[in-house]
């Protein structure tokens, strides 16, 4: 009987000594460590030492840009901007052969990818356009840049682009007109500051592919000569054309020709009476838009 009691106890007693679940331990406690600090202090800690460490010429770079920088190396190939430590594709947003720089404050143009088509560089601070920033870069098919405060455009910069087909240069502060590439189709110079004396007389004849011409809001005293056959639209609202001459749009050693591409020619907003040169419209399907009386 004792024997009986003996075992029995032995058999209840050893459960009750075995360790409790692992849901029913005491939590972990960093005062186990000696210690007073809490985790979220540590991380902010860190997050300040590397965020005084990460300087580059002068600019801080955020931890979130650093992280990025050391984890994506297929973007580092990509030299870095003129006005920001940041690879292009950073700052800037590249997709399938275009670039988007759009309102980003940049102040000249940013160094391209090489299979670069499409650059959108509108309403930024580019003053200035050089003949290097498209010297290696020959597969760009348009460029925008519009909204931006452009004086001067160095001889030679679109030269070596023979595939452009679209350049907008509206809204910005150019008094003259560049050497335009020759597979242009549109171009857009609307409201600048450009005077006849800024577009050279063959500025346009050997752009046999230009189909749309955008010259509005300037200062032009007159319509720009040896306008291609292959305009269709022509744009010279608002500027201070005082005349034109009946070689203007037509060939007056030609009573035959006809101009049979030009669908639109807007003159509004001139102080010139377009009654008084008749002769100068009759190779024209449409008379030009503007004041008859």
């Amino acid at each position: 009987m004792e024997t009986l009691q003996a075992a029995f106890f032995l058999f209840v007693f050893v459960p009750l000594a075995s360790p409790a679940p692992p849901l029913q331990q005491q939590p972990f406690q960093f005062d186990d460590y000696d210690t007073d600090v809490s985790m979220a202090s540590l991380i902010q800690q860190d997050y300040e030492m590397q965020s005084k460490d990460i300087i580059k010429d002068g600019t801080n770079v955020s931890l979130d840009t650093s992280l990025r920088l050391q984890g994506d190396d297929s973007q580092l190939d990509v030299p870095p901007t003129k006005d920001t430590n940041l690879p292009t594709c950073l700052l800037c947003v590249c997709l399938s052969g275009s670039v988007y720089c759009e309102e980003i404050d940049i102040e000249a143009v940013p160094p391209l990818p090489k299979e670069t088509a499409y650059l959108y560089a509108r309403f930024n601070k580019i003053k200035r356009i050089a003949a290097s920033d498209f010297a290696d870069i020959t597969t760009l098919r348009r460029i925008d840049f519009s909204g931006n405060r452009i004086e001067e455009i160095e001889d030679g910069a679109f030269s070596k682009l023979l595939l452009l087909e679209e350049l907008s240069l509206a809204e910005n502060r150019l008094v003259k007109l560049p050497v335009l590439p020759p597979k242009l189709t549109t171009f857009n110079a609307n409201q600048n500051r450009i005077k006849s004396r800024g577009i050279k007389a063959n500025a346009f004849k050997k752009l046999t592919n230009l189909a749309y011409l955008y010259l509005g809001h300037n200062a032009l005293e007159s319509v720009p000569l040896n306008l291609p056959e292959s305009l269709r639209i022509l744009h010279l609202q608002y500027n201070n054309i005082t005349s034109i001459t009946d070689d203007t749009f037509c060939k007056s050693n030609n009573t035959r020709y006809i101009r049979t591409r030009m669908d639109e020619i807007r003159m509004e907003g001139n102080p010139i009476v377009l009654a008084k040169h008749v002769n100068a419209f009759n190779c024209l399907r449409m008379l030009p838009v503007g004041t008859y009386y």
